[in-house]
């Protein structure tokens, strides 16, 4: 008998050091995909990074940033406006809970109404593909290491750096985790509205952490890029008292298009397709679409930041990646809240983990 009880014993201690059955596990919207199982990011598990740092796939996935690079390139050279598209979407990303990828997530049956479906992004957002692309190439090169917040990052600064063909160029640091949680109902409180006024703008983005110099700055931005007319249908027509009022030349031959069924237009009909500095010249003008880009110009602080961008080029295009870099940093989730997405369109299903144990006395 004592023979059976050590044996009994030492089955047990067997089993519960090495029996730990793990569940099949499924990507949320998809309960049918087995995929990989690893043990989720538990608050405390890990030291989350201090700041963000350039380089941080240095000795994780030494390509990572090429890789994105190379997508980003062949989608860009296909389409410039792609890369005005990615260069908003980082935007989008970073002003709803943070630099976290919360954008990029699909609806699902316990996430039915995510942010790309709120009212600014519903079908106005571009390059999601991109980023699945190059998430797809990561994923076969260092499984599970580089974050979608940090892909949707890296691939900002690459557009940027070829819609500017290579006058914009700078280091993006990187280290984000995904956020797991991505509501339409906070777009609209936390984007800026094409339709908002000058003091609306600056509480939003200083609620962002961002300054009056940084909202000018990335104001630039509209350089590159479209919009749909009914962002700016109440311009239209001229209200010629209006101090703000868009140029008589440009109000008619919008109003023509606009009319005629294109449902957009290039932001910056002199260089539509390269990031410069020519958006400052526009709102000068009063050559620019939307009524919070005129805005820039309601009052004296902010006319000036303007004027100056529009006459030294190369000093705007300085801050433009400081800016850029300043607002990758927004709310920036760490392993306690956030987590490394398998797929940058569902969060991680968690992975159930149970551990039988005989009784010594069974």
């Amino acid at each position: 008998m004592a023979s059976g009880g050590s044996k009994l014993a030492a089955l047990a201690l067997l089993t519960l050091v090495g029996c730990v059955i793990r569940t099949c596990e499924a990507s949320y919207g998809h309960p049918n995909r087995l995929l990989p199982s690893r043990s989720p990011s538990l608050p405390g598990s890990g030291p989350p990074p201090a700041v963000l740092a350039v380089g941080h796939y240095n000795q994780t996935c030494y390509q990572a940033e090429q890789i994105v690079r190379a997508a980003v390139k062949k989608a860009v050279y296909a389409n410039r406006g792609i890369g005005a598209g990615l260069i908003r979407l980082f935007f989008h990303d970073c002003f709803v809970r943070g630099c976290d990828a919360s954008i990029l997530l699909d609806e699902t049956e316990a996430s039915p109404l995510p942010e790309k479906l709120g009212r600014p992004n519903y079908r106005s957002l571009r390059g999601f593909e991109v980023i699945d692309q190059a998430k797809t190439a990561l994923e076969k090169k260092c499984q599970g290491v580089v974050s979608c917040a940090d892909i949707i990052a890296f691939a900002a600064r690459d557009a940027t750096v070829l819609l500017s063909n290579g006058t914009v160029q700078f280091d993006m640091p990187s280290g984000r985790f995904d956020g797991r949680v991505s509501l339409a109902s906070e777009t609209l409180p936390n984007l800026p509205s094409p339709f908002a006024d000058l003091t609306k703008l600056r509480t939003l983005f200083e609620s962002k952490g961002l300054s009056l110099d940084d909202m000018v700055t990335l104001s630039g931005a509209h350089t590159v890029g479209i919009s749909h007319c009914s962002s700016f249908a109440g311009r239209l027509p001229r209200n010629a008292s209006d101090p703000m009022a868009m140029h008589s030349t440009l109000a008619g031959s919008l109003t023509k298009k606009c009319r005629s069924g294109s449902s957009t237009v290039d932001h910056d009909s002199k260089t539509p397709g390269d990031l410069d500095s020519q958006y400052y010249r526009n709102v000068l003008d009063g050559k620019v679409l939307l009524k919070s880009d005129a805005a820039l110009m309601s009052s004296s602080e902010t006319e000036a930041k303007v004027r100056f961008h529009a006459y030294y080029p190369w000093v705007w295009a300085g801050r433009f990646k400081a800016a850029m870099v300043k607002m990758g940093g927004i709310e920036v989730k760490t392993s306690a809240d956030g987590e490394i997405r398998r797929q940058c369109r569902f969060v991680n299903a968690p992975t159930i983990e149970r551990v039988y144990v005989l009784s010594a006395d069974s």
